[in-house]
């Protein structure tokens, strides 16, 4: 995410946290009304520096409770970081932290590939597409909040790269 950077090195020049909108719910996140409040802030003439660490502490502090959850609940010993967040020092110690806690082992994707999601989508299509699940484009539909645990994923545990552990690149 190119906004990641910019916002984290405006927040070290923060010295005060405001209490920002945390909704968690569960393992669903909204980040709507934290964003909309800090913008409030911006507007209002509050410090730029101390609305992005604010920003920044509580997005973190949603995804480490979801995480905690998930690690908790599934007993899973195994955390991947990706996505354009994966280039956050700030998170992967988040991240790192919570992995150590729960004796689980923390992979984060290589800078390279840690960008546009874009791509990410395209492998699960191509994986989706080689277990034979098609559609047509005129029928496809988007869900905004279509939860992890309902998406289907057959092809997941057939993959050489799961049963290699490969996927795990770039241990933190």
């Amino acid at each position: 995410n190119p906004g990641v950077p910019h916002l984290e090195q405006c927040a070290e020049k923060g010295s005060r946290y405001i209490p920002l909108p945390y909704t968690v719910k569960g393992q669903d996140i909204s980040f709507s009304g934290l964003i909309e409040e800090a913008l409030r802030l911006v507007k209002k003439g509050t410090p730029l520096p101390d609305v992005c660490l604010s920003l920044i502490e509580t997005a973190y502090a949603m995804l480490g409770e979801i995480v905690e959850r998930g690690l908790a609940l599934t007993g899973k010993k195994e955390l991947l970081l990706a996505g354009g967040v994966a280039r956050s020092k700030k998170l992967m110690s988040v991240m790192d932290y919570i992995a150590r806690e729960f004796n689980a082992k923390l992979g984060i994707v290589p800078p390279e590939y840690a960008g546009d999601n874009g791509a990410m989508i395209a492998l699960t299509g191509l994986l989706a597409y080689r277990a034979g699940i098609t559609i047509d484009p005129t029928e496809a539909v988007t869900k905004q909040r279509w939860r992890l645990d309902e998406v289907e994923t057959p092809w997941f545990e057939k993959e050489p790269w799961r049963k290699e552990k490969q996927f795990l690149t770039g241990f933190y």
